[in-house]
């Protein structure tokens, strides 16, 4: 169910969730994973050689992605994320590789305190879609890169909140052989989500709504991704919920954008 919230109360919600509940997530989704069932930096090859090459992530989390481009000869790395906790964990993943990068906190949705057209890679591994401002932070992430950088984000697939699995009231038992729509794809109102022992906030946007933002804030799609992994496509018998709905649509999508 859609709701009214200010953007700073959306904010600062997901903000208290992730300081209360980083260390759960310690290490996921993070490169060379992109998301649920889906294929891999290893497979598909998006940043190419990051050697000598200056990197900013939006929404570091824990620091895993950092580290793995830092494995891969990036010459200069920054992270920035909402959560203090998250950016200690990374702090501390970083420093015990034998890694380093200039971290701070704040919000994707200001002004951050980085160079401007400085960075060869913008990215962000399922952090962009928690922003608030999608267009203003798309337009901060083109100031930051130089020209033809390239920016690379990946996030949930707006199908996968919009289609479950069929559920039998009666019987209380999940119909694995047929999906069902749930809300609508046009449906981009924020609604609430329980995880844990508390709540966050997203919004459901369409595809189209990332593509054009991009293309308005100066920025040509090179490859839009949005796949299953080989494993989930080609996995028989007895199979879990998620592994079974990433063989009839993808859980997530990556897209590759440059800057013009």
């Amino acid at each position: 169910m859609s709701f009214t919230m200010m953007d700073d109360e959306i904010i600062e919600q997901n903000k208290n969730y992730w300081n209360e509940h980083a260390d759960l997530w310690y290490g996921t989704t993070a490169l060379p994973q992109y998301g649920v069932r889906f294929p891999t930096e290893d497979e598909l090859h998006l940043f190419g050689d990051v050697r000598g090459k200056s990197m900013l992530e939006i929404c570091c989390g824990s620091g895993h992605s950092l580290a793995y481009n830092a494995k891969k000869g990036a010459k200069e790395l920054w992270g920035v994320d909402l959560s203090q906790k998250q950016l200690d964990n990374a702090a501390k993943l970083l420093e015990e590789n034998g890694c380093s990068a200039k971290l701070f906190c704040a919000k994707m949705e200001e002004e951050l305190d980085v160079p401007k057209g400085h960075f060869d890679y913008v990215y962000s591994i399922y952090g962009i879609g928690w922003t608030t401002d999608l267009q203003g932070t798309f337009d901060k992430i083109a100031s930051y890169l130089k020209k033809d950088g390239i920016f690379i984000f990946s996030w949930h697939h707006t199908l996968n909140y919009c289609i479950a699995w069929s559920c039998d009231e009666r019987r209380e038992v999940f119909d694995n052989d047929q999906l069902t729509m749930t809300k609508s794809y046009f449906d981009e109102a924020y609604f609430k989500i329980p995880v844990h022992d508390s709540e966050i906030i997203l919004c459901n946007r369409k595809i189209s709504t990332y593509i054009n933002a991009l293309a308005k804030a100066g920025f040509v799609i090179e490859q839009l991704v949005e796949e299953s992994d080989r494993a989930s496509l080609e996995a028989e018998g007895d199979l879990d919920p998620k592994t079974r709905k990433a063989k009839w649509l993808p859980l997530s999508f990556c897209i590759k954008a440059r800057k013009l």
